[in-house]
């Protein structure tokens, strides 16, 4: 059976007014579907990013503010999120598991954080419920450790399928030509005021399946011709689905799925690990929100088969 490591820090629960859009309460659902569904998964609790890690993105300031609690108020209202103990410990854990599922997926092909894609955070201010930049700080952490063991550049695609654009990534890696981000969003959603990444494909409102996956297997051909990673970061966001309050588009379940295997298909045939995190979902049922992200658990175990039977 292939194993597939994933990692998690859900028992950081933050504690939210009654009626916060934020659904708390998927990542856990997520974490027991995962054992009871998905065979060969193997969890691991993040370790938080430290100090360190985080500054090769983010600003001094703004990791001590968020660690003591200075924070500007401005910041966390835009973050969305009360500051405490809790969220300030559960941020560090979301960054440091899709750093344990980057360096997972060089040995398996496949690895993936229950939470993370946490891609509106900038440098020194975070947003739409995003604290730290998860994938952001993996991708430096990543080309930090690769020039120490192998004195080369590694070069990695962030390919970002939330339905909201992924702007505070776009905006750290824009003078960057070792990190090529990819953002397929809905043109007229949040945020209203966008960044521009090395490539962004715009969706109106009510796109639906075949003009969805007509539009990802060009944003694919593009970055294939323009770019060659050796590390793939994929947000798996839920929220393109139809049920998704704030996504605004109308994937089926089928056109989800048929998304995931595209670009885990693409990874695949050019041998490029995969390291996966959840990102966004706020379905009108919280159950919806899981099944999409259940799916997409499903199709990543199936390529992690891939890598680790293909013959040495």
């Amino acid at each position: 059976m292939a194993r597939m490591r994933v990692f998690y820090a859900t028992q950081f629960v933050l504690s939210l007014p009654a009626g916060h859009r934020f659904p708390m309460g998927k990542y856990q659902l997520l974490r027991d579907r995962l054992v009871a569904e998905v065979p060969g998964v193997r969890l691991g609790q993040a370790l938080p990013a430290s100090d360190g890690e985080l500054a090769l993105v983010h600003t001094p300031a703004y990791i001590s503010g968020i660690s003591d609690g200075s924070v500007d108020a401005k910041v966390m209202r835009e973050i969305g999120f009360p500051w405490s103990e809790a969220m300030a410990e559960r941020a560090r854990r979301s960054v440091g598991a899709t750093i344990s599922a980057c360096r997972s997926a060089f040995a398996d092909g496949v690895a993936a954080n229950i939470a993370g894609g946490t891609h509106h955070a900038y440098a020194d201010k975070g947003g739409g419920f995003c604290v730290f930049n998860d994938a952001a700080v993996a991708s430096r952490l990543m080309q930090a450790e690769a020039r120490r063991s192998q004195r080369a550049t590694l070069r990695i695609a962030i390919i970002d399928l939330d339905v909201h654009q992924g702007n505070g990534t776009a905006r750290i890696f824009r003078d960057d030509e070792s990190v090529f981000t990819l953002s397929m969003h809905g043109q007229k959603n949040f945020p209203f005021r966008k960044e521009a990444s090395d490539l962004d494909v715009n969706l109106p409102d009510g796109c639906r399946d075949d003009d969805y996956l007509h539009a990802l297997e060009g944003a694919l051909d593009e970055l294939d011709r323009r770019f060659e990673p050796r590390l793939v970061i994929y947000l798996a966001g839920a929220d393109p689905h139809e049920g998704d309050r704030l996504g605004r588009l109308k994937l089926t379940w089928d056109g989800l799925e048929a998304r995931d295997r595209r670009v885990f298909d693409w990874a695949w045939q050019r041998r490029i690990p995969v390291a996966m995190a959840m990102a966004g979902g706020y379905g009108t049922r919280i159950e919806d929100t899981v099944q999409a992200q259940i799916n997409t658990f499903k199709v990543a175990a199936q390529y992690a088969a891939r890598w680790q039977n293909q013959p040495r």
